[in-house]
């Protein structure tokens, strides 16, 4: 596959890493391609890993990128596509659907952050003849200074459920961002309510890095990282990814399941699922790492 070469900011910076105001102004839709790990350290020690790949894309520029690729369409049936209504709230009516941009300054401004028309990109999978499964979206949302003002962490469980935590980003973006929330939200049967997420980014570059951990009083329960390279989104590097990774979807969610049956067999209890929250956004005030409730020891 052929890697972007982001001559701009190479020129500026005379580095190959793209700063934040570079990146929101001037980067291009991109697709990533890398690897996902989990590992539970309690209480049976468990290790996965599995190839994936996820869209950037900029939410202003989603027409562009209909009307230059063959293979991925919007809002319609393609062997890739991204449908607007597939993120954001699920309770949100229909014909909202078109109004993603919206809905997600409506959650920045519910964490106390006032949208000023910056650009807002999404790092997610796209669906792949018509069918898509994503465990975790994330959104960038940038100010039109171009420092990013907050991320919108969105989860989807198995049940077909989803929310999102906006939280705020303080400090330099440049610098690995810092972010925590107590868990709000039921992903997984093999994990209690009463955790705490810590989570580690970069503004994506040349290569892009998200890190989760999962802890409880007891402390670190579980840490899964996404690693990944840039490439450009053509045409000719989305039929490359379809053959390499096969079936991603299938593979993402068959993947799920047969985890869970491994996690069963090694004794792990299964919890009941609660009830999803009643708001489909937990917000949070501040980016301090710290200021999160400690969960219960499992």
């Amino acid at each position: 596959m052929t890697t972007i070469a982001e001559n701009a900011t190479a020129k500026n910076t005379g580095t190959t890493e793209t700063k934040a105001t570079e990146f929101s102004s001037l980067g291009a839709p991109a697709l990533y391609v890398g690897a996902v790990t989990h590992r539970r350290l309690r209480p049976r020690e468990h290790k996965l890993a599995y190839r994936i790949y996820s869209l950037l894309l900029d939410l202003d520029r989603l027409d562009e990128l209909d009307a230059r690729l063959k293979l991925f369409s919007l809002d319609r049936f393609n062997l890739f596509s991204f449908y607007r209504a597939d993120r954001g709230d699920k309770s949100a009516p229909p014909k909202s659907s078109a109004k993603l941009r919206q809905r997600i300054e409506t959650s920045m401004r519910g964490a106390g952050i006032e949208p000023d028309g910056g650009p807002i990109w999404l790092l997610t999978m796209p669906r792949l003849l018509g069918w898509a499964f994503n465990p975790i979206s994330v959104f960038y949302c940038f100010a039109r200074s171009g420092k990013l003002a907050a991320v919108l962490w969105e989860v989807d469980n198995t049940f077909g459920e989803r929310h999102a935590y906006m939280i705020p980003v303080d400090g330099d973006p440049e610098d690995e961002i810092r972010q925590a929330c107590p868990k709000d939200f039921h992903v997984s049967p093999f994990m209690n309510m009463t955790l705490d997420y810590a989570f580690r980014l970069r503004v994506p570059g040349e290569r892009l890095n998200l890190a989760i951990d999962v802890s409880d009083l007891s402390g670190l329960l579980l840490t899964t990282h996404y690693r990944a390279h840039r490439h450009e989104l053509t045409d000719a590097n989305l039929l490359r990814v379809f053959f390499s990774v096969p079936l991603l979807t299938l593979r993402v969610v068959g993947g799920i399941h047969w985890e869970a049956l491994k996690l069963w067999r090694k004794g792990i209890g299964l919890r009941p699922k609660p009830p999803p929250p009643l708001a489909p956004v937990t917000f949070i005030k501040t980016a301090s790492p710290h200021a999160i409730r400690k969960g219960l020891s499992e």
